[in-house]
This record gives structure tokens, C-alpha cells and sequence, in this order.
């Protein structure tokens, strides 16, 4: 649960790599989310040069008004609000807060399933069964990155190799090294970034012939 939130309310959502589609298990369901909304309600936005804020300011006026359409068009297509949806004041008057918002009940056709938001704002898909899931994480088109969270590493290992994704972190998220390409399938971006695989970005190969007979 806490690497479910960690995933999409880190840097507020406007993470690339940012877990905005939450698959989660239909016997678990509603206990999870309720779980996720208690804690999302202990991540009250602040100054984000305080130490003690766990969601800052969204980058920009035009940023903030484009999640919020989003949240309007998520209740407008039959997704449940359970936490957040809203604009927050911090006190000062200044800078563009947003709740962290949790949407239940989503459907993978939905346009917050669709498309990026670059926001704080989860939405959680359920399934029946491993394959539904599987099936349902790759109903996109964007694949840069994925978690999975089980106890059973052998089902861990069997998703990640399914999951159409560039990285796919097995109970953590966000966890980066420069020896590791990162970098997406399908429209999550062209070739990878670090490791030895980006060289090639900035190597400009030449090829010389001698005859030496």
C-alpha cells in the first residue's frame, strides 16, 4: 500500500515513470482502497522547501487546471471518487496545490486509464485473475515503466515478463542506477537512457575500407 501511494504522489504525479494505474486484486479491493485513502489523507500539501512536505506545489497554473479537467471527466465517466479531487490552499494564498486524489471503480477505457494526467491523481483498475492483469497493464499505449507487488516472487517474475515496459520494479518503485537502461515500449519514447546501451546516442560510427592489395 505505502509503495502503491509512493509511486504516483512522489514529485506530485509529475513523475515520467509516475504509477498512475493502480491494478489491484478484486478480493482485496475495497480494503486496499480505503487503506490508500486513509493514508493519502496524511500527505497534506505544504511548502515544498519544508522537510516535512510530502506533496508540493503542481509546476505551473495551466498544469493544475488540466488535472482538474481530468478529475471532472474521471466522475463524468462513472469512476468513484474516494480521496482528494480538489485544489488546496496551503495558508498563503500562493502556488498551485492539489489534493492527492484516488479514483476506484475505473475502467481500462476511461479516459484517466487512457491518457497521462502528469498529476496527483490514482486510478484503480481491478482484475480477477493474473492474466487479467497482465492483459489490462498492456491495454495502453505507453509502457515506460511498472511495479508488481506480491509475496510470490515466482508469479513476480512471471508478470514482469509479460508487462509490456521498459522497467518493471518487483515490490519497490522508483529505484534507478546509471549502469541500468531506462526507457519505454510502444509511446513511452525512443531508445534507452544510461548504461552502455545509450552510448550509441552519442557515437557517430565511421567505417574506413583499405585496399592493401
Amino acid at each position: 500500500m505505502r509503495g502503491a501511494t509512493t509511486g504516483i504522489f512522489y514529485g506530485k504525479g509529475e513523475v515520467c515513470a509516475a504509477g498512475s494505474r493502480l491494478l489491484v486484486d478484486k478480493a482485496i479491493k475495497d480494503q486496499f482502497l480505503t487503506k490508500v485513502a486513509e493514508r493519502t489523507k496524511k500527505m497534506v500539501a505544504g511548502d515544498p522547501l519544508d522537510p516535512k512536505t510530502r506533496l508540493g506545489a503542481i509546476s505551473s497554473k495551466s498544469q493544475l487546471e488540466r488535472v482538474l479537467k481530468y478529475v471532472e471527466l474521471g466522475k463524468q465517466e462513472g469512476a468513484t471518487l474516494v480521496a482528494g479531487g480538489s485544489r488546496t490552499d496551503i495558508g498563503t494564498g500562493k502556488g498551485y496545490f492539489m489534493q492527492p486524489t484516488v479514483f476506484a471503480d475505473v475502467t481500462p477505457q476511461m479516459t484517466i486509464a487512457r491518457e497521462e494526467i502528469f498529476g496527483p491523481v490514482l486510478a484503480a483498475i481491478d482484475f480477477a485473475d493474473v492474466d487479467e492483469a497482465i492483459a489490462r497493464a498492456n491495454d495502453s499505449i505507453y509502457g515506460l515503466a511498472a511495479g508488481v507487488w506480491t509475496r510470490d516472487i515466482k508469479k513476480a517474475h512471471y508478470v514482469a515478463s509479460k508487462v509490456q515496459a521498459g522497467t518493471v520494479w518487483i515490490n519497490t518503485y522508483n529505484v534507478y542506477d546509471t549502469a541500468a537502461a531506462f526507457g519505454g515500449y510502444k509511446q513511452s519514447g525512443v531508445g534507452r537512457e544510461m548504461s552502455a546501451h545509450a552510448l550509441e546516442y552519442y557515437t557517430q560510427v565511421k567505417t574506413v575500407w583499405v585496399d592493401l592489395g
